[in-house]
This record gives structure tokens, sequence and C-alpha cells, in this order.
């Protein structure tokens, strides 16, 4: 099968990330935790206001990190969406752990904030929320109910470097965030996360964990005369070279969100501008700014989805769907349980297919925009008929 001419994603070289490699490889340390670590983990720092950042070599081990922190054992409950990645869900299951599904809300499909302390039971843990499409969450809602009832705030910002709620950076505003450096993602390395810690009592327990259990951070300080094994952990610290191409990427942040911000402002004004009943876009509530991570259209319905999808792929364009729930799938109905109707995520899930859009897009963005055009325009007239 030949490759789509304008594939959904394409990772960039945007800075120097290769010189920063090469530097890497003369410092003769290719292991993690390196200069180019505490690079990154400073830039993170300091662009985003959290206490503190340790990079990881994924966002999957960064969630882990943060359910260990949480202190979920076995049938301790964390309530999140069910329309998120796999990787949201395993970070709890992996412990013992529930993951309690909730809806999400119809115009950001973000968790429904007003369904939480609903699903609150006396063996609830932290609430863990997903910045879809790197739109925040209702943040301030999500800190009243965890403070009111002694539960740890998870980010799930996977998507959400480089965009605020009320003014204040994601990844900054719960307890513990996690971030992703994926080749899908706005800033890559190909493989890569990061911790975000906002509570300060969490810091040395982070460090432990992610050194394999060990206080060997404590011993590098000169703090212990040698370090040993003092608590749970594992090696979730990324090498060296992929830290070197990461900061090449985070020094160009501004220059890739202005990029992508671009494109998704002309999907949007172009397909506003189309009145299909059961159409419609994304929507950027007036107290967030968003990175321009994903653009997504929701079609009226999930045979119009295929359609739409077999439509770009005869034209060269790969325009896939997103996640199938979690509620839905087998490790979800074995591992976890469902708080409420999901007829929300299982109405907007089937109809949500997502446009081509990465830093090199460029001019194919009219070209992708013509082609969906066309399709929306023919739905149009089907409407009408």
């Amino acid at each position: 099968m030949s490759a789509p001419s304008i594939p959904f994603n394409r990772p960039a070289i945007v800075g120097k990330e290769l010189d920063y490699i090469q530097d890497a490889i003369e410092r003769r340390q290719l292991s993690g935790d390196g200069y180019y670590t505490e690079q990154c983990q400073a830039w993170i720092n300091r662009t985003t206001g959290s206490l503190a950042s340790l990079l990881t070599h994924s966002c999957t081990a960064a969630l882990e990190m943060a359910v260990i922190l949480a202190d979920v054992g076995p049938g301790d409950e964390v309530i999140m969406p069910s329309y998120t990645f796999v990787s949201t869900a395993n970070a709890v299951v992996l412990r013992g752990g529930i993951p309690v599904f909730i809806d999400i809300r119809k115009d950001t499909l973000n968790m429904d904030e007003n369904l939480v302390e609903a699903a609150i039971t006396p063996k609830t843990k932290a609430i863990m929320t997903v910045h879809y499409a790197g739109v925040g969450s209702e943040m301030a809602a999500l800190q009243r109910i965890a403070d009111a009832h002694g539960l740890i705030l998870i980010e799930d910002a996977a998507q959400a470097l480089g965009s605020t709620y009320e003014d204040k950076s994601l990844g900054s505003l719960g307890h513990l965030a996690a971030v992703s450096f994926h080749e899908t993602k706005n800033i890559t390395c190909g493989e890569g996360g990061a911790l975000l810690i906002n509570d300060p009592a969490m810091i040395e327990r982070a460090e432990i964990i992610r050194e394999k259990g060990t206080n060997r951070k404590r011993f590098f300080r000169g703090q212990v005369d040698k370090y040993t094994w003092v608590d749970i952990g594992s090696s979730f610290l990324p090498g060296e070279l992929n830290a070197a191409f990461l900061f090449g990427q985070l020094e160009k942040v501004a220059d890739v969100t202005a990029t992508r911000l671009a494109d998704w402002n002309r999907y949007y004004e172009t397909f506003a501008a189309y009145q299909i009943e059961g159409l419609r876009l994304p929507v950027v509530p007036t107290n967030c700014e968003h990175n321009g991570h994903l653009f997504y259209l929701l079609l009226p319905t999930e045979t119009d989805r295929a359609e739409f999808i077999a439509h770009m792929k005869a034209n060269g364009i790969m325009s896939p769907f997103h996640y199938v729930p979690l509620h839905s799938s087998p490790g979800g109905q074995r591992f976890a349980r469902v708080h409420g109707s999901m007829a929300l995520t299982d109405s907007l899930s089937e109809r949500l297919v997502r446009l081509p859009l990465y830093f090199t897009l460029g001019q194919d963005v009219e070209r992708v925009i013509e082609v969906a055009s066309d399709f929306i325009a023919k739905l149009s007239s089907s409407q009408l008929s």
C-alpha cells in the first residue's frame, strides 16, 4: 500500500536538534539525567510554572509515576473520562486500582466536571482529567472538588503543552501532570514525556520512583555517601540523545505553536461557513488558549464519517478517527467500571474525524480543505434534497 501524499502527521526538525545530539555525544554521557535532561526540565519549569518536572521515556511512564505518587493501590478508584488513550487507565490498573469512567462534555469533549462528585466513593483516591485536543478541562471546578474530598488531581496533559486555562499553563494546576513528546505531538523526541509536580511534598519521592526506587539523586547531590533501594520504582528515564533532540524542539515551541494555530484557524474559518445539520467544529472556551494540537470535525453520523475517511484516502489524504472509548473495550469491561450514562462519549466518538496538522503542512492545508470541502458540499446538497 502506498503512503498517502498528505499524511496525518509528519515530524520535523525545527531547530538545533542535530547540533545538540552531536554535543551530547561529545559530552560522553548517553544515559539519562545528564546535561540535556536538566536543560529540558529547566525549560519546562520556567515555561509552565510547575514546581518541578522530571523527564521520562514516555507520557505513559509519567502517568504511571503520578498514580504511584497518588498512593493508588488495590481496589482504589480513579475518576477519568473513557474518551482517552489507554495509558490513562492502564496506569491505574497496573497498581491494582479501578478506573471509573464518566461522560464527557458536549462542547470540549473533556471530562464533564459536573459528573465527578456523584462518582466519588470511599474508595476514590484521585481525579484524572484529560485536556483533549490541548483544550483545558474546567480546572477551577475540579480543583474545588479535589480539595473538598481530599483527592489528588492529576492532569493528563499529553496534548496540552503550551495551552492555558485562565492564563495559567496546563500542567501546573493539578497536584501532578503528565505531558507527551511522542512523534504525534507538537513538540517531539520520537518517544518521550515528562511528569510535572506541583506539590512540594511529592518531589523527592518522584525522583526516587524514577530512579528504580533508589535515592540515587540524593547521592549525586552529595546528600548521602551511597545510594540504595528505598521505595518502589522503575527505570523511567529517557536517554540523553532523546533529551538533546527534545531541547532543540522546546526552544522552537513558539514557532511551532504559531504555525499550527495558523493552519488550525484556516480549517476553522473554512468549515465554519458551512451550515449543515449535525456538522460541528471544535469548541475552545473563552477562558482557554489552545496550542493548535488537533483539528477535528464532528460529522452528522458514523456512516458520514466512514465515507469522509474513504473520500480523503481516495484523494491521498490520511484523515483518521480517534479513540475507541475505553468503556467499550475488552480491557475497560474487565478492569474498570462506568458511572452513569456514556451517551455523549458514545455519540461523539463515533462521529469524530481528524484532519492533517503538522509543522510542515504548508500549502498542503489548502489541498486538505479542497478535498474535505468537496465532501461537505455534497453532504449539504444531500440534506437539502
